[in-house]
C-alpha cells in the first residue's frame, strides 16, 4: 500500500501538489519543474508528491533527483495511486494533476486564491479554459465529457462544469470525510459526486488543457472508462437509475388500464385491447418493482455511510411504515383474489369450456396485476423494515 498517514495529522505544509504517476518519464520532470516554478512565485511551504503505481521507467529517479517525494502506491488504477497521495500528503490543501504535461503547473495561483477564500473542491474547468488544438479528441470534447456533465448536473445538482477536469484543487480534511472508494477513473467523478451529495462549497476556475506531451497512447481508455463513470453515477443516484423510470412505467401502466377496462378502444384506424391492457399490466408490476429499488438501495447506501440521511426520506417513512404496507399489500390482495373468484365463476357459466379470452381477461388481467402487486408490496415492506432496523435503532 502507499506510505499512510492519519487522516487527523498535523498539517505542516500548506499545500501539496499530487501527481498520480504510472511511467511517465517523459513528461514528469517538466510537470515537477512547472509545480516548483508554482510554489516559489506564490511563496508557497509546500511539496510536490508523485504517487507512483509501479513505473519500469525509472520515474521514481526523476522525481526523486529533482526533489520531489514519491509515494509508492502498490494497488493499481488512477483512483488508487491519487488516494495513496492524498493519505500521504502534508498539506492543508492539495491540487492534483496528470503528470503528462497537457496541464500547466506552473499557473496554478486562481486554485490557491479559492482554496484561501475557504472553497471545499475548486475545479478546473477545461472548455472556460480553453482546449488546444489535439488535445482532447473530438468523441471526448463533443459527446463524452459534455454528456457527463450534464449528466452530474441534473443527478447531483452539481455546479462543476467540467466533470473530469483532472487539474483540481481540495482541502485534504473535507475531501478524506467524503470516504472515496474507487480505483479507476471513475475517482475524479466521484470526488464531485460526493462534494455535490454532502454540500462541500464547489467553485471553478478556467483551465487550459495542452496536447498530452507523451509519445504514447494514454491511460485512459474511452469507452471503458467513459461507461465506468456513467454506471457510478447511476449507482449513486436511485432516484434517476431506479425510482423516476418506475414511477413512469406505473403511471403509463396505469393510464393503460383505466382506460381499457371498460372496452376496447380506439386512435383513428387503430384499435386497442387485451393486448395492449396486458402491457400496460405488466408496466404497472415492472415499476412498482423499480421504486422498491429505489428504496432499498437508498437505505442501504445510508446504512453503509455511502450516501447522507436524507431528511425527505425521513418524513416518507413516518407515514409509509410496516403496517402501512401491509394493509395496502393485503388490500391488493384481495381484490385480485375476489376478481380471480369472478373469473373462475364465468368460467364455471360454461361448464369450463372455451372462453372469449377478449371478455375474460379484461377482468383476470388487472386481478393478477393485484396480486402480484400486492405480494410485492407485503414482501417489500418486510424488506424495508429489517433494512431499517439499523437506522430505527441509532435514532
Amino acid at each position: 500500500m502507499a506510505e499512510q498517514t492519519n487522516s487527523s495529522q498535523e498539517y505542516t505544509l500548506e499545500l501539496s501538489i499530487l501527481m498520480p504517476c504510472l511511467n511517465e518519464a517523459e513528461t514528469l520532470g517538466i510537470c515537477i519543474e512547472k509545480a516548483q516554478k508554482s510554489l516559489r512565485e506564490l511563496d508557497i511551504v509546500g511539496e510536490v508528491i508523485i504517487a507512483d503505481n509501479g513505473s519500469t521507467d525509472g520515474s521514481q529517479d526523476i522525481a526523486t533527483r529533482m526533489g520531489a517525494r514519491v509515494v509508492p502506491v502498490v494497488v493499481k488504477g488512477y483512483g488508487s495511486a491519487l488516494m495513496g497521495g492524498i493519505m500521504a500528503a502534508r498539506g492543508v490543501y492539495i491540487i492534483m494533476g496528470d503528470a503528462d504535461d497537457s496541464y500547466d503547473f506552473s499557473n496554478l495561483g486562481p486554485f490557491v486564491e479559492k482554496l484561501r477564500g475557504g472553497w471545499d473542491l475548486v475545479m478546473g474547468n477545461r472548455f472556460q479554459g480553453g482546449i488546444k488544438p489535439g488535445a482532447m479528441p473530438p468523441l471526448h470534447k463533443y459527446l463524452g465529457n459534455p454528456a457527463l456533465t450534464r449528466i452530474g448536473q441534473l443527478f447531483f445538482s452539481s455546479p462543476a462544469g467540467d466533470f473530469n477536469c483532472g487539474l483540481r484543487g481540495f482541502r485534504r480534511e473535507s475531501i478524506l470525510k467524503l470516504d472515496l472508494q474507487t480505483t479507476g477513473m471513475e475517482f475524479a467523478g466521484e470526488m464531485v459526486v460526493k462534494a455535490s451529495i454532502y454540500k462541500l462549497r464547489v467553485a471553478e476556475v478556467p483551465t487550459v488543457l495542452s496536447p498530452d506531451g507523451r509519445s504514447r497512447p494514454p491511460h485512459l481508455r474511452t469507452w471503458r472508462d467513459g461507461w465506468r463513470n456513467l454506471r457510478f453515477m447511476l449507482v449513486y443516484s436511485p432516484r434517476w437509475l431506479f425510482l423516476y423510470p418506475g414511477a413512469a412505467l406505473m403511471i403509463v401502466g396505469l393510464i393503460i388500464v383505466v382506460w381499457l377496462l371498460p372496452g376496447p378502444q380506439k386512435i383513428g384506424s387503430i384499435s386497442f385491447d387485451v393486448h395492449t391492457l396486458l402491457y400496460g399490466a405488466i408496466a404497472i408490476i415492472i415499476g412498482f418493482q423499480a421504486v422498491t429499488f429505489a428504496f432499498f438501495t437508498k437505505l442501504f447506501a445510508i446504512s453503509e455511510k455511502l450516501l447522507p440521511e436524507d431528511p425527505k426520506l425521513n418524513k416518507i417513512f413516518r407515514y409509509i411504515t410496516l403496517e402501512t404496507g401491509l394493509m395496502v399489500g393485503t388490500a391488493l390482495l384481495l381484490i385480485g383474489i375476489v376478481g380471480s373468484f369472478l373469473s373462475l365463476t364465468i368460467w364455471s357459466e360454461t361448464a369450463f369450456g372455451t372462453l372469449d379470452p377478449f371478455k375474460t381477461l379484461r377482468l383476470v388481467i388487472p386481478s393478477l396485476t393485484c396480486l402480484t402487486v400486492g405480494l410485492q408490496m407485503v414482501l417489500s415492506s418486510f424488506f424495508l423494515s429489517v433494512l431499517g432496523l439499523k437506522r430505527s435503532s441509532n435514532n
